[in-house]
């Protein structure tokens, strides 16, 4: 078993993958011609968006939409930086909420949080040991 994918619900594909590529410099894998899918180039994982039209398809119900949320959902995304006060300035600059500004954390480690227009919780982190 391993981690294949992680699904974001957004109102938009397209508009969360271009936040993405701005604020993050992440690049686009793919986006479906239907706008209900879309993936970025993040690695061995794959971090993809789909809209909250199939999301609730899925469900009796439907789901939870982190764009409609007063607060973050609790779950968050993680990205990975040598430079965490760069990155989170330039998600910000992209329309990012902040949510807690860069601090460096007594194992090591320096961590932001922001906020996605989508809704979306994102941790910038620098490796664990740095």
């Amino acid at each position: 078993m391993k981690l294949g994918y992680t699904i974001v619900y957004v109102p938009d594909v397209a508009a969360s993958l271009a936040f993405f590529e701005q604020a993050f410099g992440l690049g686009r894998r793919f986006l479906h011609e239907s706008g209900d899918y879309g993936e970025l180039d993040t690695g061995a994982t794959t971090l993809a968006f789909a809209s909250l039209a199939l999301g609730n398809s899925h469900f009796p119900g439907g789901v939870l939409a982190a764009s409609e949320s007063a607060k973050p959902l609790g779950m968050e995304i993680t990205l990975v930086t040598d430079d965490v006060a760069s990155a989170h300035a330039r998600a910000v600059a992209a329309g990012a909420i902040e949510l807690k500004t860069p601090e460096a954390k007594p194992w090591g480690q320096t961590l932001s949080y922001v906020r996605c227009p989508d809704g979306t919780l994102v941790e910038l982190c620098t490796p664990v040991g740095n």
